[in-house]
């Protein structure tokens, strides 16, 4: 059985837009669950995606309301996979570096913060930044990833411009 995971970091929202809401339902709608790695900057997006599964962190932009909903790191089993999840800091330069001391016996570490999507393996751990869907996108194009777990795990990012 395959689980298919929908990404998204980096929001930047302060409400749901119609925007959000389009990507939701032609991208993530049909997902296994939502992981979201922080970044939102509202807790209106925390609890729109929170009426499916879904996990999530805080990111260095969100406002207390969301820091007081979510943790700032976790890890979560999908199957066999143990998904680390977190937001980033810093500079761009180095930031894998510094998010890979976050976590020991991962299958998967998911970030966010530079804006720029990253899907590449390292030392036998996927490394997966889905980009911005809705922020400012520092590589030109906003988009999102999709993850999906069976035998072994794979990922996607979906352009949307």
């Amino acid at each position: 059985m395959t689980i298919r995971i929908g990404v998204l970091s980096d929001t930047h929202l302060h409400r749901v837009t119609p925007e959000f809401r389009a990507i939701y339902d032609r991208y993530l709608s049909d997902v296994d669950f939502i992981m979201h790695a922080g970044d939102f900057t509202s807790p209106a997006l925390v609890s729109f995606l929170g009426k499916g599964e879904f996990h999530g962190v805080y990111g260095n932009m969100d406002p207390l309301a969301v820091k007081s909903m979510l943790p700032e790191k976790k890890v979560v089993a999908v199957g066999a996979y143990r998904i680390g999840l977190i937001h980033g800091w810093g500079s761009s330069e180095g930031l894998e570096n510094r998010i890979w001391d976050e976590f020991d016996d991962v299958d998967v570490i998911i970030y966010g913060h530079s804006h720029k999507a990253a899907n590449h393996v390292r030392e036998g751990v996927l490394l997966f930044n889905p980009g911005t869907a809705t922020g400012y996108a520092l590589a030109g194009a906003h988009s999102i990833g999709l993850l999906e777990c069976g035998e072994a795990v794979q990922g996607d990012i979906i352009q949307l411009d």
